[in-house]
C-alpha cells in the first residue's frame, strides 16, 4: 500500500489528516525576563485560538480611529461617527483616540475588564492584494516566499513535541480541511461538525460506531496510524461522554446562528473536554467588502455583530478555563483608506488584530499609529503596516505557547524574531 505523505481519510463534512504519514510595551528588559519565567510543565492545559477573517477585514471600521482627522475625510460617506453621548451610531470610545465599531459592542466589558486588546497597523510587509497570496503568506508566516510548505503552527507544534501531548486532538480545525496554517509533519485533524465526528451513527441516535469515522478509521489505523490509533480511539471516548447533541453551553450564553456559532461553541466543548487541544482554528469569511459596505449599520456591521458575540459566549461559556485560552484574530490585509465610488472598500495593506484571554494585555490598542494623512499613507492609499504580524505570532508562541527564543527560527523562516519588537499583548 502506497501511502503519500499527506493521507485524507473523508466521510460527509468529516476529514481526518495526518500529515506528515512600533514601540515595545515596556522595557525590552522585562519581555526578556518574562521569557525566562515561561514554564509549561507537564499538563499544562494551554490552548491557542486562532480565528482567520478570510476575505480583508477593514481594521479602520473595527477599530475606529475617530481621534485622526483624516479619517472622516477619507470616509465621507461609510464613516463611523465620533463617540457621542447623545446620538446613536457613534463609535464606542476606547481610549480618547480609538474607538469600537457600535456593532461590537458585546466586546465593550472585555475590554474594559482587561482581557480584550487590539493591535492596530498591523499585517504583512508584502505589498500583494491578493487574497490567495497573502492567506498563504500569513498562514506560512512567509511573507512573499512561495517555497515554504508547512504552516507556522504546525512549526509550532513541531517544537513543541517534547511536551508530551500524544493527542489526536492535539491540533484540531473547525473546517471542512486542515488549513495551510496547520499543514506540515505534525498530525492534525480537521473537523466541520462534532456531531459527525464518531459520536452518532446516520441515524442520529448512539451506536457502537462500527461504521461511520470510526469504521472507516479502523480499515486504516493498522496500515497507516500505527501507534496512534488507540489514543484516537481514546479521545473519541473521551467526546462520545460530552456528546455534542447534548451540550449545553453555560447559563444564558448564546452564540450565533450559522457555522462560525457552531464552531466556536465546539471549540468550547473540546476544552472542557479536556481531551489534549493545544491550537483550534476557526474561520469566518464574508469581509471583501468592495460594494455598500456601509458605516454603523449594513452588510459590514452585520458581519461585526455575529463576530463579537461569538467571541463574547465564548469567553463566557469558558469561564475559568479562559485563564488558559488565548483567542486571536488575524485577516490577510486591510481596506483602502479611502471609500471607493460605490460606497464599499477596496482592498488594502495594514488591519486590526484582536486577542482575548486570561493572560491578554487588555484594555488598550497596541501598536504605533502611522496616521492616515495622505503623505503617511501606504502607496497613497493604505493604512501603513507597523506591526509585523510575525512579531504578534512570535509573542504568542513564547509567551502564551512557551517556546524558548532560540525556538522562533524554526517556526518564522527568514525572519528576526526579536523580543525587543513584542508589542505587549501577552501579560508578564
Amino acid at each position: 500500500m502506497n501511502i503519500s505523505r499527506r493521507f485524507f481519510l473523508t466521510r460527509g463534512g468529516v476529514s481526518l489528516a495526518t500529515i506528515g504519514a512600533g514601540a515595545l510595551v515596556g522595557p525590552g528588559f522585562l519581555a526578556r525576563a518574562a521569557l525566562a519565567a515561561v514554564d509549561r510543565p507537564a499538563g499544562d492545559k494551554r490552548v491557542f485560538v486562532c480565528l482567520f477573517q478570510r476575505g480583508a477585514a477593514d481594521g479602520l471600521s473595527m477599530v475606529v480611529p475617530h481621534g485622526d482627522p483624516f479619517y472622516y475625510q477619507h470616509r465621507n460617506e461609510i464613516a463611523i461617527g465620533r463617540p457621542s453621548k447623545t446620538a446613536s451610531g457613534g463609535a464606542i470610545d476606547l481610549d480618547g483616540f480609538f474607538g469600537l465599531h457600535p456593532a461590537m459592542k458585546a466586546l465593550t466589558p472585555l475590554y474594559k475588564s482587561g482581557e480584550l486588546a487590539m493591535i492596530h497597523a498591523c499585517g504583512s510587509p508584502s505589498s500583494s492584494r491578493s487574497h490567495f497570496d497573502m492567506q498563504d503568506f500569513m498562514e506560512a508566516a512567509a511573507p512573499d516566499n512561495k517555497s515554504v510548505q508547512d504552516g507556522w503552527l504546525n512549526r509550532t507544534l513541531r517544537q513543541r513535541r517534547g511536551d508530551g501531548n500524544t493527542s489526536p486532538f492535539r491540533a484540531v480545525s473547525m473546517t471542512s480541511t486542515v488549513p495551510r496554517s496547520l499543514q506540515g509533519d505534525e498530525p492534525a485533524i480537521a473537523i466541520r461538525d462534532l456531531s459527525t465526528f464518531g459520536i452518532q451513527s446516520a441515524g442520529g441516535s448512539s451506536s457502537a460506531m462500527a461504521s461511520g469515522f470510526e469504521g472507516l478509521y479502523a480499515n486504516a489505523a493498522g496500515d497507516v496510524l500505527h501507534g496512534t490509533g488507540k489514543e484516537s480511539f481514546d479521545a473519541i471516548a473521551l467526546l462520545k461522554k460530552a456528546d455534542p447533541t447534548k451540550y449545553v453551553p453555560a447559563k444564558s450564553v448564546k452564540y450565533p446562528d450559522g457555522a462560525f456559532g457552531r464552531s466556536l461553541m465546539q471549540v468550547a466543548q473540546l476544552i472542557k473536554a479536556d481531551v489534549g487541544l493545544e491550537i483550534a482554528c476557526v474561520e469566518v469569511d464574508g469581509w471583501d467588502t468592495h460594494v455598500n459596505q456601509g458605516g454603523a449599520n449594513g452588510t459590514l456591521a452585520g458581519r461585526l455583530f455575529d463576530l463579537s458575540r461569538g467571541l463574547a459566549a465564548f469567553r463566557q461559556d469558558l469561564g475559568d478555563h479562559m485563564d488558559e485560552v488565548m483567542v486571536l484574530t488575524m485577516t490577510e490585509f486591510g481596506r483602502a483608506a479611502r471609500q471607493n465610488g460605490d460606497r464599499g472598500t477596496d482592498h488594502g495593506h495594514a488591519s486590526c488584530f484582536f486577542a482575548l484571554g486570561g493572560r491578554v494585555n487588555g484594555g488598550k490598542v497596541h501598536g504605533s499609529w502611522p496616521g492616515l494623512a495622505p503623505h503617511k499613507l501606504f502607496e497613497e492609499r493604505d493604512l501603513a503596516v507597523t506591526t509585523d504580524f510575525r512579531d504578534v505570532f512570535a509573542e504568542v508562541c513564547t509567551l502564551h505557547m512557551g517556546l524558548q527564543t532560540n525556538q522562533l527560527a524554526s517556526v518564522f523562516p527568514r525572519f528576526d524574531a526579536s523580543v525587543e519588537r513584542f508589542r505587549g499583548i501577552v501579560r508578564v
